[in-house]
């Protein structure tokens, strides 16, 4: 199991994310289901970039994080090493 290399402060967000008050199946729904509902969510959420910062630096490869999903991560990422982001 991989080990948490982030300090407490860079964690804090997790206290008041809005995610904390829903439900994981919101931001993990079944293969095929919409996430639409979870990114609106996200993007009411002032922990929102810290989210997607986390997601990025561990690379959480599930779920909806930081408004962003699997899918857009990756597409995110290949981005950044092609030098378009």
């Amino acid at each position: 199991m991989p080990m948490n290399t982030m300090t407490e402060p860079e964690l804090a967000w997790q206290e008041t994310a809005l995610c904390a008050q829903a439900g994981p199946e919101f931001f993990f729904p079944a293969p095929g289901s919409s996430t639409r509902e979870a990114k609106q969510l996200c993007g009411a959420c002032e922990g929102r970039v810290a989210c997607l910062e986390y997601a990025l630096a561990n690379d959480e490869r599930f779920g909806v994080w930081g408004g962003l999903s699997e899918k857009e991560r990756l597409r995110m990422r290949r981005d950044q090493a092609r030098g378009r982001g």
